[in-house]
């Protein structure tokens, strides 16, 4: 789960009030030189798709952007800008130039290393200054297309196309304002967007007063969902799990309920749930926690998140039988039509 879901289910959220309304009288204000031109969206030479939500993670972001670079890919030079979340370093760095390997997630982020270890031949940059980052690109990949991942709120490159994700499986607490709910700025916002996606689906129907507010909207509004495509291992290699296999799940996702639906879908018996907060740095001791859960609860492998495996798979794992769970993100055939309409 993310930090805010963990603020949230707490009485500690009232302690944040004070800056909870200097924060939101930030983005208050900031929303509003945007809208004025006060502050300058500027426009650089490549199409730009921004892919964002409202809410403070666990819409399945990096599935989605995996799937828009191979869609956009078979017709279109496309690189991928991302802040890098996490990350040791600092300014512009490159991931990968579409045919490397990233060295060491810490110095990306654990997303961005992700999207590398999914995606040939697409560079992928990080950069907090995404209108610097997107000049780095151009200049050095000279791409027809630049994929902003996590960038609604990222307001100083105009886009082509900006798709909002909406998680089904959120319920309508989470859509309050940070700490009492998930929304990092108001709901009414959503209508800069150009187009919404549901994701999760499959897992889940969104709540009925979310449905209602996306329709009101007068946005296309389009359906995704995430299909389980089978196990790999930590070198990243197809991994047989066989049904009922007795696992215990480790997540550290903003959204460790879908991940738990997913492996019910796949027939694995889940033992045991280890649950950290998003984008944690497992270290050893987390490894001895593993060896005993497995021993007490008769386990027989660890099942991870892709996400999660990008941060455990450099650990020294001997001794301890470890997978993770590949998902993929499939949108429907009408919102496929719609962003290749117009991208096009």
């Amino acid at each position: 789960m993310s930090a805010w879901s963990r603020i949230t289910e707490t009485k500690v959220k009232f302690i944040f009030f004070p800056i909870t309304l200097f924060y939101w009288g930030v983005i208050f204000w900031r929303n509003v030189f945007y809208n004025f031109r006060f502050f300058v969206s500027r426009k650089v030479p490549s199409k730009i798709i921004s892919v964002g939500n409202l809410t403070a993670g666990g819409t399945g972001k990096t599935p989605a952007v995996i799937y828009l670079a191979k869609l956009l890919a078979s017709t279109h030079k496309v690189a991928i800008i991302s802040r890098g979340y996490g990350r040791k370093t600092a300014g512009t760095q490159v991931v990968t130039d579409g045919t490397t390997i990233p060295d060491d997630w810490r110095n990306f982020g654990d997303e961005p290393t992700q999207l590398a270890l999914n995606l040939n031949g697409i560079p992928i940059v990080v950069d907090n200054n995404r209108h610097r980052g997107a000049m780095y690109v151009i200049e050095n990949f000279n791409p027809d297309i630049i994929i902003l991942d996590d960038a609604f709120q990222h307001r100083a490159i105009e886009r082509d196309l900006d798709l909002v994700l909406i998680n089904s499986q959120a319920s309508t607490a989470d859509y309050k304002l940070i700490p009492h709910g998930l929304l990092r700025e108001p709901l009414s916002h959503i209508k800069r967007a150009d187009a919404l996606i549901f994701t999760k689906s499959n897992l889940a129907q969104a709540p009925e007063k979310i449905l209602k507010m996306a329709k009101s909207t007068n946005l296309p509004v389009f359906n995704s969902t995430l299909k389980n495509s089978g196990f790999v291992s930590k070198d990243l290699k197809p991994y047989t799990v066989l049904d009922n296999t007795p696992a215990i799940a480790v997540s550290a996702i903003a959204d460790p309920d879908s991940f738990y639906k997913s492996l019910d879908l796949a027939n694995v018996n889940v033992v045991r749930k280890l649950a950290y907060y998003d984008h944690y740095e497992f270290s050893r001791s987390d490894l001895d926690t593993f060896k005993n859960s497995l021993k007490e609860h008769s386990g027989s492998i660890i099942i991870t998140t892709e996400k999660d495996l990008v941060r455990l798979r450099n650990l020294k794992l001997s001794g301890i039988e470890i997978c993770a769970l590949s998902i993929q993100f499939v949108l429907d055939k009408d919102g496929e039509k719609y962003i290749l309409e117009k991208i096009s």
